[in-house]
C-alpha cells in the first residue's frame, strides 16, 4: 500500500510515517515546504503523480488563538486545503483520512460525546474544522474522520514539552483544572489510523487515548511520572482568559472504535510513561 500524509513536520504525520515504514508500507511525507496544501493546482498534481492509495490528511492550522485574528489563513488551510485533497483523492481512487478535532463540540455538559452528538462549534478553528468535515463527507465515500484532543509527540511543541521545560525554573505552577478530556499520543494513534485504512470501516470516529483528565490533573502526572518536584495550583478557566473559547468538556466517547473492531488506545497515564521516559533518554 502507498500512502501520502501531509503535515508531514508536524508531530502526527512524523509518526505516521514512521509506523508505516515499520509497517513495510510505501510512505510519502509532505510539509508544507513540500506542498502548499492552499494551491489546488500543485495538490492535484503531486497526487495524481503520487498515486497513492490512501492519503493521511494530518496537516491543519491549529493556533486556536490566532484562528480568531487570522481567520482567512485558518480556513484556507482547513477548508480549502482539505476540499483541494479530498477532490484529489476522489480523482485518485485513494481512501482519505481526514483530522478533526474535539472543538467541533460546543463543549459543555459532562457527558463524553458521541459520534452522533450534533456538532456545534464555538470558536472559529473549530469551525474551520468542522467545515472540513463537512467538505470530506460532501465529496467522498471512503472516508475516515478521526476526531482528537490535547495532541501530543515528539516532532513539535505539546503541553508536557511546555511543562518540563516550565520546571527546570519553577517550583510552582497554576493550571486550568475545570477543563476536561483525553490527552492523545501521536505515536498510539498512528497505529490505529494505518489500522484503519487498511480496512473498509468507513466513517466518523473519536480517538484519543483512554480515560478523562483534567489540565490541572495531566500536569501533576507530568511531573510526578519526571520527579519534578512542582506544586500545581489548579485554577479555573476564568481565571486564565484567552482569545479563543476553550471547551471545559472535551470528553469523548470511543465506544464505536470497539464495535468496529478496532483497538482503543492505551490508557493516557501509560502513554505518558512511555512518552516521558524517551523525552528523558533524548535530552540526555
Amino acid at each position: 500500500m502507498k500512502v501520502l500524509v501531509t503535515g508531514y513536520s508536524g508531530q502526527l504525520g512524523y509518526d505516521v510515517v514512521q509506523e508505516g515504514k515499520r509497517r513495510g508500507l510505501e510512505m510519502i511525507g509532505v510539509g508544507s515546504k513540500e506542498l502548499d496544501i492552499t494551491d489546488e493546482e500543485k495538490v492535484h498534481t503531486l497526487v495524481q503523480k503520487v498515486k497513492p492509495d490512501a492519503i493521511i490528511h494530518c496537516a491543519a492550522y491549529t493556533a486556536v488563538d490566532n484562528a480568531e485574528d487570522n481567520q482567512e489563513a485558518c480556513f484556507d488551510v482547513n477548508v480549502n486545503g482539505t476540499k483541494y485533497l479530498a477532490s484529489a483523492a476522489k480523482e485518485a481512487d485513494a481512501k482519505f483520512v481526514y483530522i478533526s478535532t474535539d472543538y467541533v463540540f460546543e463543549g459543555t455538559g459532562t457527558e463524553p460525546f458521541t459520534e452522533e452528538n450534533p456538532a456545534c462549534p464555538v470558536g472559529y478553528y473549530g469551525l474551520t474544522k468542522y467545515e472540513g468535515e463537512k467538505v470530506v463527507q460532501s465529496l467522498l465515500e471512503k472516508y475516515y474522520i478521526v476526531r482528537i484532543s490535547w495532541v501530543f509527540g515528539f516532532n513539535g511543541k505539546n503541553f508536557i514539552k511546555t511543562m518540563l521545560r516550565l520546571a527546570e525554573t519553577r517550583d510552582e505552577l497554576n493550571v486550568v483544572g475545570d477543563q476536561h478530556g483525553s490527552p492523545t499520543y501521536t505515536f498510539d494513534l498512528a497505529k490505529l489510523l494505518l489500522d484503519m485504512v487498511e480496512t473498509d470501516k468507513y466513517g466518523v470516529y473519536h480517538a484519543s487515548n483512554e480515560g478523562f483528565t483534567t489540565w490541572s490533573q495531566f500536569a501533576e502526572e507530568i511531573f510526578n511520572v519526571a520527579g519534578k518536584a512542582v506544586k500545581v495550583n489548579s485554577i479555573t478557566t476564568e481565571e486564565y482568559p484567552t482569545k479563543a473559547v476553550r471547551p471545559k468538556n472535551s470528553r469523548m466517547s470511543k465506544d464505536k472504535l470497539e464495535r468496529k473492531g478496532f483497538n482503543r488506545l492505551p490508557a493516557w497515564q501509560d502513554a505518558l510513561k512511555r512518552y516521558v521516559a524517551e523525552y528523558q533518554e533524548e535530552v540526555k
